[in-house]
């Protein structure tokens, strides 16, 4: 960036405007470009897309997908700027390469909510549940019930979790995968589900706060999710999923196939084919009221729903 001009006291404020899952993800696109450039004598930071081009075209023959050169190409961007990875020919070569082998969804099917909740209703009642299966349901709970990703999960906080008459409804401060400038953050509502407590979310958040109480006192944040064993500090998102699988694997949902992430795809597909109306089902997944990803590949017939609680009762079939 330097090399483009970009002044030293600039730097840091614009690589914050990266994440850093996606400096990770573009580490290993950048190390392939070095090594392109060297072994065939070229600048690594003065490129044109000529060259740009026969990096992606050697990357593709390699067995990249279409995904795969997308970031390459973001990637390149940072060092390279724009007029030599954004242009009429790059957009062409990447039209082809989505002609030639098209992207395909991670799970060509989805596996019944039923199935997992079924087996959590074994899991009651709460008055001599072990920590660890408690923390174990109530993650999985909130996952189906909320159709949010466990990186939304983890960052739970006690203080923007409220309690109502009917619901308990989370805010999520924290900026998330999806954040951007004039983007609402996620809003999670579940209500409370009386007619079957032995899987409703909103009880059993309930219920994990005040078994979790005492081993927060010496924690310095207030995030819902505690660790099961000492000294019980928050867990992140990759043990969410840990657990989310745990759970898929004792209900016998194959999780050699399946992972965390598709309970997004499950609750969802769920809800739509139980009759809610598609916005709610963006809504309650997060995604924009235009877009085409939940139809693109889990699409199916619909009947009319407005209510946002829809979801959730639809899922737990009440």
């Amino acid at each position: 960036m330097i090399k483009r001009g970009v002044p030293q006291a600039s730097l840091g404020i614009m690589l914050a405007s990266f994440a850093t899952s996606t400096l990770n993800q573009y580490s290993s696109s950048l190390k392939s470009w070095w090594k392109y450039c060297k072994d065939n004598n070229f600048d690594i930071f003065e490129a044109d897309s000529s060259k740009v081009l026969s990096f992606l075209t050697l990357k593709f023959e390699e067995g990249a997908s279409y995904n795969s050169l997308n970031t390459h190409r973001s990637a390149l961007s940072i060092i390279l700027g724009t007029n030599a990875t954004v242009n009429d020919c790059v957009n062409r070569f990447l039209k082809g390469v989505y002609r030639l082998a098209p992207p395909t969804p991670k799970y060509s099917t989805t596996w019944d909510t039923n199935i997992v909740l079924n087996y959590l209703s074994t899991m009651y009642p709460y008055d001599n549940i072990e920590l660890v299966d408690l923390s174990y349901k109530t993650c999985t709970l909130i996952a189906i019930a909320s159709a949010q990703r466990m990186q939304t999960i983890s960052l739970i906080k006690l203080r923007n979790i409220s309690k109502h008459e009917q619901e308990i409804v989370i805010k999520i401060s924290d900026l998330i995968k999806t954040s951007k400038p004039g983007a609402c953050q996620p809003l999670i509502r579940l209500p409370f589900i009386h007619e079957n407590p032995s899987i409703c979310p909103a009880l059993a958040i309930e219920t994990y706060i005040e078994k979790t109480r005492d081993l927060r006192s010496n924690l310095p944040d207030d995030h819902l999710f505690v660790g099961v064993r000492r000294p019980h500090k928050k867990v992140c998102s990759q043990t969410l999923a840990h657990w989310v699988k745990k759970v898929m694997q004792a209900s016998g949902i194959d999780i050699s196939v399946f992972g965390a992430h598709s309970t997004r795809s499950a609750s969802t597909s769920a809800a739509y084919r139980s009759g809610v109306n598609l916005e709610v089902v963006r809504k309650a997944a997060g995604w924009s009221n235009t877009s085409n990803v939940f139809l693109k590949y889990y699409r199916r017939d619909i009947t009319s729903s407005n209510n946002n609680n829809d979801f959730v009762n639809a899922i737990f079939g009440t």
